[in-house]
């Protein structure tokens, strides 16, 4: 499991460029997942998962104290 996100960059959770409009982001989202859907690489167990989303939720939280 890595130390860091950076494997998740920020264009992972929001398109580029100014904020679209909803309809814009709905099918830049969908995209995304159909994507993911399709990929045929290694998937992560659930609990990879998430003990990598608390990693950087708490990573998150310290940074703000």
């Amino acid at each position: 499991m890595p130390e860091d996100d950076s494997e998740f960059p920020d264009s992972d959770y929001a398109p580029p460029g100014p904020t679209p409009s909803p309809e814009a982001y709905d099918a830049w989202f969908r995209a995304k997942i159909e994507k993911r859907l399709n990929a045929s690489g290694p998937s992560i167990p659930h609990e990879v998962v998430m003990v990598q989303v608390q990693a950087r939720l708490d990573r998150h939280k310290k940074s703000q104290d």
